[in-house]
């Protein structure tokens, strides 16, 4: 099936079970058998039965969609592929499942300076675990290491509290992530230009790099396989 004006980057997000594979798609007919419904869109296939580039599966730059999401959507995924978006829990599973996989942390500050914290091993098991994250193996680029007191952690949302804390982590600096008692990192915090310590710790913040009252022009997680 040729699809018009197509551009096959993006992972499919279906919807899963909790603890089920994803069958990786080996070509456009292989996406429409999956799903009749599924329209002319971006996706990715496989052509040799497993992904060979650094997928992108969290993206903050310029504040257009709202990441303070229920549950449902964090799991599914949301946003735009070519802008800000989260590709959804049951697909990162899937992908750091199948092989052992690394997290490259990209950032930039609205003053221009870029920096990158890596992670040799990077992991989130099923919905049925929580979708616990281990993260391991930092290697500096500039931004320190925010993510290793994250290490260990199940995923939660202001409608569903994982957390270690005795109260809600998402709710109380408006966000979603592997949050401990609460964070080192808020990637999917409130987007906000820069300084700004009007609230504690609710932007999107590194606080190993530029601190909690700081949030960041821009920040995007990827993962790729380890050969």
């Amino acid at each position: 099936m040729k699809l018009p004006a197509v551009f096959i980057v993006l992972l499919l997000a279906p919807a899963l079970t909790s603890c089920t594979e994803l069958i990786q798609p080996r070509d456009c007919s292989d996406i429409r058998r999956q799903d009749r419904s599924q329209s002319s869109g971006v996706y990715t296939i496989y052509p040799l039965g497993e992904r060979s580039a650094v997928q992108v599966f969290q993206r903050r730059m310029d504040g257009t969609v709202n990441f303070y999401r229920p549950w449902d959507q964090y799991k599914m995924g949301f946003g735009d592929a070519a802008g800000e978006y989260w590709l959804g829990l049951d697909v990162i599973n899937i992908m750091t499942s199948k092989q052992k996989s690394e997290l490259l942390v990209d950032m930039e500050d609205f003053e221009g300076k870029k920096v990158f914290a890596r992670y040799s091993s990077f992991k989130v098991d099923a919905e049925c675990d929580g979708y616990k994250l281990t993260v391991t193996g930092f290697k500096d680029g500039g931004a320190g290491d925010a993510l290793s007191t994250h290490n260990g952690q199940k995923f939660s949302t202001f409608d569903k509290d994982q957390d270690t804390w005795s109260g809600n982590c998402a709710k109380l600096y408006l966000g979603a992530f592997w949050y401990n008692t609460c964070h080192n990192a808020n990637p999917n915090g409130v987007y906000r230009w820069g300084a700004d310590g009007t609230i504690f710790a609710v932007g999107v913040a590194w606080q190993q790099w530029k601190g909690y009252d700081y949030s960041l022009k821009t920040i995007s997680m990827k993962i790729r396989p380890v050969q």
